[in-house]
C-alpha cells in the first residue's frame, strides 16, 4: 500500500480486496485515508508497558477526539535505517559507534528489514547498490565500516535520503536511528527543508547525541526536536561507552510500540498541519507516558 505525506494512507476503494503480502503481519485495508501512528508507552520509571488494549488509548486531532479502526500490539517487523556520522569529529568514538549499532541490530526482531547510510562531507549507503534492505548482521557490519571518519557533516542531506528510502521498505512501520553531533556544515538541503520532509514522512526518529563539550557544530537542539516531532527519543550519553546499553534500550523500545490507525475527518478539501495528542490509560485510570508524533501533514482532498 502506498502513502501520502507523513502517516496518511490513501487507497482506492479496490485496495480492500488486495491480499495481504506474505512478508507483512499487519496490513492497512481501508478505502478512505488513514493516519497510521507508531506510539511507544512507558511508565514513570521509563519502563515499556505492555499488555494494553484499544480501550487504554485516546487520540486528539487538532483537539477532537478520534475513532481507532485499527490496533496491534504485537512485535511485528519494522524497516528500520542506521544513518551514522562519519565526520573527522568521530574519529575516536568510531569503534563505540560500530560497537553500539551491532549491538542494537542482534536486539531486534530478526525479521526486521535494515539499511545504513553513512555520512561526512557527503551522505552514501553501506549496502551494495543490489542489496537495498537486509537482516543479515555480516552485511550490516561491513556496511557500518566503510571509511574511516573525516572530513565534513552532510547531517540534513543523511537524514533526508535516508527518509526516501525509508519509502521503499516492505514493512508498514518506519524508524531511524541516528548517531552524531546534530551539527551540519556542509549539506545541500538546510533544516527547514529537513523538517517538512520529516513531518510529511512516517518515520520514528531516536537520535543519540554523541560530541565533545567544545566541538563547534554540536546541535542537540536538533536531535531533541527531530526525536519530538517524530514520536521518538533522544540519548545524551556521557561517555561513549553507555552507546551500546542505548542501543539495546531503543532495539527493545521499538518492539515493545503500538500501532494504531483512524480516519481523519476534514472540515474541508485543504491539507495542512495537525497537531495530535495520545492519553493512554492504564484499567485503573493511571496516566501513562507517552511517546507519538506531535504533528503530521494532512494532504489535500481528491475527488
Amino acid at each position: 500500500m502506498s502513502c501520502t505525506k507523513i502517516l496518511v494512507f490513501i487507497a482506492a476503494t479496490v485496495a480492500a480486496a488486495q491480499q495481504p503480502s506474505p512478508e507483512s503481519d499487519f496490513t492497512l485495508h481501508t478505502s478512505s485515508e488513514l493516519v497510521l501512528l507508531d506510539v511507544g508507552v512507558q511508565d514513570s520509571k521509563g519502563v515499556s508497558v505492555a499488555g494494553l488494549m484499544k480501550e487504554n488509548f485516546r487520540v486528539y486531532d487538532d483537539g477532537k477526539l478520534q475513532q481507532i479502526s485499527q490496533f496491534e500490539s504485537e512485535d511485528l517487523p519494522v524497516t528500520i535505517g542506521l544513518v551514522i556520522d562519519e565526520s573527522g569529529s568521530m574519529g575516536n568514538k568510531r569503534d563505540d559507534v560500530i560497537s553500539a549499532s551491532l549491538a542494537f541490530i542482534r536486539e531486534s526482531n530478526p525479521r526486521d528489514e535494515m539499511f545504513v547510510v553513512n555520512f561526512n562531507d557527503t551522505a552514501k549507503f553501506g549496502l551494495p547498490a543490489d542489496v537495498p534492505f537486509t537482516a543479515d548482521i555480516n552485511a550490516l557490519g561491513n556496511a557500518l565500516s566503510t571509511e574511516r571518519p573525516e572530513g565534513r557533516t552532510a547531517l540534513h542531506d543523511a537524514l533526508i535520503i535516508a527518509l526516501n528510502h525509508l519509502k521503499k521498505g516492505q514493512h508498514e512501520r518506519k524508524t531511524l536511528v541516528l548517531v552524531s553531533d546534530g551539527g551540519d556544515n556542509t549539506s545541500v538541503n538546510s533544516v527547514s527543508e529537513l523538517m517538512r520532509i520529516v513531518q510529511e514522512s512516517q518515520a520514528t526518529i531516536y537520535t543519540i547525541g554523541i560530541y565533545d563539550e567544545d566541538d563547534p557544530d554540536r546541535n542537540p537542539g536538533l536531535l531533541r526536536r527531530l526525536a519530538n516531532i517524530s514520536g521518538g527519543e533522544m540519548f545524551l550519553p556521557q561517555s561513549p561507552s553507555e552507546i551500546p546499553a542505548i542501543c539495546r534500550h531503543i532495539a527493545r523500545e521499538i518492539r515493545s510500540r503500538y500501532i494504531l490507525a483512524y480516519r481523519p475527518v476534514r472540515a474541508n478539501e485543504k491539507g495542512g498541519l495537525h497537531k495530535l495528542k495520545i492519553v493512554v490509560t492504564r484499567p485503573s485510570g493511571q496516566k501513562l507516558n507517552v511517546r507519538a508524533r506531535t504533528t503530521y501533514a494532512l494532504p489535500a482532498g481528491t475527488e
